[in-house]
């Protein structure tokens, strides 16, 4: 399905009392992270700003995601690093990203969106769970004013030389007394925003929150700097490039080398930015309409396409590959966001904040932010969730644990692989396991086989075994009356099946068992009672 009619964005306008404030959220969420992403990328800063811009105007104002935000992702900082590495200069590497672009927008009119509809929901819920879990950890440390590790970095090994439970050990002989005040007072004031008793105050209603504290640490802050105790060093700052002139913002942008489309590297890792870049955005796409209260329905075919444009239009000028990005499109559903133009206001603040105020934004502490993607990391991972997905049973249940448990010891990609691996093991279980009803013929002792309305080759096994546990000296009826298909290699199974019998003294019956059934011509087909 690729439809929009759902996607409800004809008027953006008629929600920004909604939109606006999520924008802000968004933005406060987006800043850390796109400077974070860049430097475990081994690119300049600049590049995940312009990859953070791009992905909120460019994409979303192309895209027909409602809830979605786009910008540098987490998922391609290692191939990124490396690539940079390999092809000898960032230059080089912008021309794999706008090739990448290409390839996305030829996916695009390709329909290779349709892929998206293909991940189980066990597994999509539990990649949004192993998300949430993995923002709640990482952020632990810089709350506590810990902050080796840069933010963006949601794998389990990270660049620090650490992994994920590791840096907590680090972390509590680095604590920061000033960081760590404003990390709980934040937390305290995001949760107390969140109780009815404060709900009901109107001002809560025009403010949002993530606003209030991030002012309110900006002011500490300040204070604390009259403090040698709690005094807040540099590093535990937001750090944004500050050029010292309108012409000197202009020189942070990087451009293609064009002369390296004669390097065969070029292409391969093109093609990877373009397939690994996809599937985050796919995926992404998927989570982020299940968290859509009005469960609208984006057009996947139409994602590559925008993605694909940001993609050309983020290598051309010196940003990181986009993507859809859940951490975002997470905060943006969370602070109340109704269309896509709360992803387009976060992109042009990006822009404004950092032309206008980038000395202000670097007065803000890490810890706020922290403070921020504690509380987004515990509602995508609440406890409710693990509740809801047991309760949907076994078949749900374990694709959703090993996902979640994937991502939080490995990273997106290999969680999510790990439990699609084990989905699919279920549904070939299943198919083992139901098609056909095996059953005493009115009371006698003939056996009964009820074949399924449909009967694949994945139901092979489970057909033979049915068939060699039938006793000998039996009578046993193979009814198809509720058959619309049958594959050749389980008719062939029935046939080997009824000479077999005639050794083993079986009578066999089958009835309502045609050719139209099948899937190809069959010319021996004889199924008889003989």
């Amino acid at each position: 399905m690729d439809t929009n009619k759902n996607n409800n964005n004809s008027n953006p306008f008629k929600n920004f009392k909604n939109d606006i404030p999520a924008s802000i959220v968004v933005f406060l969420v987006a800043l850390p992270l796109c400077l974070g992403i860049a430097m475990a990328s081994g690119a300049p800063l600049f590049a995940g700003l312009i990859s953070g811009i791009i992905g909120g105007v460019v994409v979303g104002a192309l895209s027909g995601s409602p809830l979605g935000v786009s910008g540098p992702a987490a998922g391609l900082a290692v191939i990124v690093l490396n690539a940079i590495t390999d092809l000898g200069s960032f230059e080089i590497f912008l021309v794999a990203v706008v090739l990448a672009g290409i390839i996305q927008l030829i996916m695009g009119f390709a329909k290779a969106g349709i892929i998206a509809y293909y991940f189980p929901s066990s597994v999509i819920h539990g990649m949004l769970a192993g998300i949430g879990i993995i923002i709640f950890l990482k952020q632990i440390p810089h709350a506590f004013g810990y902050d080796k590790d840069p933010e963006g970095d949601f794998e389990f090994n990270q660049i620090d030389g650490h992994n994920t439970f590791g840096e907590l050990g680090y972390m509590l002989d680095n604590i920061s007394p000033g960081v760590i005040t404003i990390s709980i007072i934040s937390l305290l004031v995001l949760i107390l925003w969140e109780t009815k008793l404060f709900k009901r105050l109107k001002f809560t209603k025009l403010v949002q929150a993530p606003l209030v504290v991030v002012v309110l640490g900006v002011v500490l802050g300040l204070f604390f700097d009259s403090s040698s105790s709690l005094q807040i060093s540099n590093e535990h700052m937001v750090n944004i490039p500050i050029a010292e002139s309108f012409a000197g913002f202009f020189e942070n942008f990087s451009f293609p080398d064009f002369s390296a489309l004669t390097n065969p590297a070029v292409y391969s890792t093109a093609i990877v930015i373009a397939v690994v870049a996809s599937l985050e955005t796919l995926l992404c796409v998927e989570a982020s309409d299940k968290l859509d209260d009005l469960k609208r329905i984006t057009p996947t075919n139409r994602e590559l396409k925008a993605q694909g444009i940001g993609n050309v239009i983020a290598g051309l000028i010196g940003g990181l590959p986009v993507t859809q990005v859940i951490v975002r499109s997470s905060a943006n559903q969370q602070s109340g966001g109704k269309t896509k133009a709360s992803t387009v206001i976060h992109g042009l603040l990006l822009l404004t904040s950092i032309i206008a105020i980038p000395a202000v934004l670097n007065k803000i502490p890490l810890g706020v932010l922290a403070a921020i993607l504690l509380v987004v990391g515990y509602k995508l991972a609440k406890p409710a969730l693990f509740k809801k997905m047991y309760q949907q049973g076994a078949g749900q249940f374990i694709p959703f644990v090993v996902t979640v448990v994937g991502i939080v010891f490995t990273d997106l990609l290999v969680g999510i692989a790990l439990g699609l691996v084990v989905a699919i093991f279920i549904i070939l279980r299943n198919n083992y396991k139901v098609p056909y009803k095996k059953e005493n013929y009115n009371g006698t002792d003939k056996l009964k086989i009820m074949l399924s309305e449909d009967v694949t080759f994945l139901n092979k096994a489970s057909i033979l075994k049915a068939l060699s546990e039938i006793p000998d000296n039996t009578e046993v009826i193979i009814d198809a009356s509720f058959n619309k298909f049958i594959h050749y290699d389980v008719i062939e199974i029935i046939e080997d099946f009824q000479i077999s019998a005639v050794n083993r003294k079986i009578k066999v019956e089958v009835k309502n068992l045609s050719r139209d059934k099948v899937n190809e011509p069959i010319q021996h087909f004889k199924l008889t009672n003989k």
